[in-house]
């Protein structure tokens, strides 16, 4: 993308915006051309975008790991088994520091979350235009489209129905869990029960809306929590790579200055990168262990 040829606000709303296909007020379907097209499409458009980079990086999450997986021996491994058989470790040793329980559900999906949200986390370290502005090039000479109404966000953690589609999975296993261990009964009196609790029926029965309106609150506020945890430290993280990147346009000096700025943000980004994806799994563990036991 040409910088040059947008004005800087014109410039950072086209890199926050996604390539979202949807249906038009007039019933026709296809891709928005703006943001206020966007609007109108409401609640039913995809985010293209989203769901390409999101297919593509789990897929090459199965091809790596399924591609060691065929080449695993008992002789010592070296190249990429070495780094999978670490990585499968490292997810296996937290997974047994913090689920007591026995499911053999809860060590696949941790790895899982956490190779498949580093990937996507990962994606913010490419330069801001490349792949953007590859798009536009394909688009523009392809098929003719208009450039600037060409859209690509590539970091799929920046969108918040991303992000909220897998914590939200999350919770409907967390819920899941609670319901089958627990039982309906025990998950009840688990919401209604604590923390305020009484001897006396009487007070009981006044404790039961306050401890569930509390309890409630706390249930509700992990799938929010967890999703816009990575949702907000990986939406600034690529809005401050958009900002270096208008330096860029500023002449020799500041374009020199942006290549410092971005090369120090990119290494300091990889601990938040990395960082995030491993928050979202011990989390994920973490509700799933409260689910399997009593408070």
């Amino acid at each position: 993308m040409a910088s040059e040829k947008l004005t800087s606000t014109e410039y950072i709303k086209h890199h926050l915006t996604n390539l979202t296909f949807g249906q038009h007020p007039d019933g026709s379907w296809g891709f928005a051309h703006n943001a206020q097209e966007i609007k109108e499409m409401g609640f039913w458009a995809i985010h293209v975008d989203t769901m390409i980079w999101s297919f593509l990086l789990g897929g090459l999450f199965i091809w790596l790991f399924g591609k060691a997986a065929r080449r695993a021996t008992a002789d010592t491994p070296s190249g990429l088994l070495n780094f999978v058989e670490w990585v499968v470790e490292f997810i296996d040793d937290n997974v047994r520091g913090s689920f007591s329980a026995k499911n053999d559900l809860i060590a696949p999906l941790a790895l899982t979350l956490f190779v498949w949200i580093l990937l996507m986390n990962c994606m913010d370290l490419v330069p801001v235009d490349w792949i953007p502005w590859a798009t536009q090039q394909v688009m523009h000479h392809v098929f003719g489209a208009d450039p600037h109404h060409v859209y690509m966000k590539v970091v799929t953690t920046t969108d918040v129905n991303a992000t909220f589609g897998m914590s939200l999975s999350v919770f409907v296993l967390t819920l899941y869990y609670s319901f089958k261990i627990k039982g309906p009964i025990g998950f009840a009196s688990e919401l209604t029960m604590q923390p305020f609790s009484a001897k006396n029926p009487i007070l009981k029965i006044i404790f039961m809306p306050i401890n569930l309106f509390l309890e409630g609150i706390g249930l509700i506020s992990k799938p929010v929590s967890l999703s816009l945890r990575l949702f907000g430290n990986l939406f600034a993280g690529e809005m401050i790579f958009i900002l270096i990147a208008l330096l860029y346009s500023g002449g020799l000096f500041w374009g020199l200055m942006g290549g410092f700025l971005q090369w120090g943000w990119a290494v300091f980004h990889i601990l938040i990168v990395l960082l995030q994806a491993f928050i979202f799994m011990v989390l994920t563990v973490v509700y799933l262990e409260m689910a399997h036991h009593e408070h």
